[in-house]
């Protein structure tokens, strides 16, 4: 399994009772062999364009961990899940260092040159 990143943005009417939407969310990722390490709610936020005559929405972000397979069934249920606005799915990278660790680096090298 493999390590994503989701984001999910709830219908801001839904933002009373976050609870329904953000199960159904939940089971679409463990239905499809998913499992969640991190999740996050962002809270309301004010979208940079409308999105079905809606200018805010509820950011909710999710870290998980997905098999290969489950990654386009997530994908495809999300995109016709109507509490859900819009949605990203991102694998993590892994191999990219930290921005701490390059800073470190950054500084250490400068260090040396003067």
């Amino acid at each position: 399994m493999r390590e994503y990143e989701l984001t999910v943005l709830i219908h801001p009417d839904l933002e009373i009772d976050l609870e329904k939407p953000l199960s159904k969310v939940r089971d679409i990722i463990t239905t499809n062999g998913g499992e969640i390490t991190t999740e996050e709610n962002q809270g309301k936020k004010k979208l940079a364009y409308r999105i079905r005559n809606e200018d805010f929405a509820v950011y909710v972000y999710f870290e998980l961990n997905l098999p290969a397979t489950g990654v386009q069934k997530v994908d495809a249920t999300l995109n016709i899940t109507d509490e859900v606005l819009r949605h990203l799915l991102v694998s993590k990278d892994l191999k990219r260092p930290d921005e701490e660790e390059k800073e470190a680096e950054e500084s250490a090298e400068n260090a040396d040159k003067e």
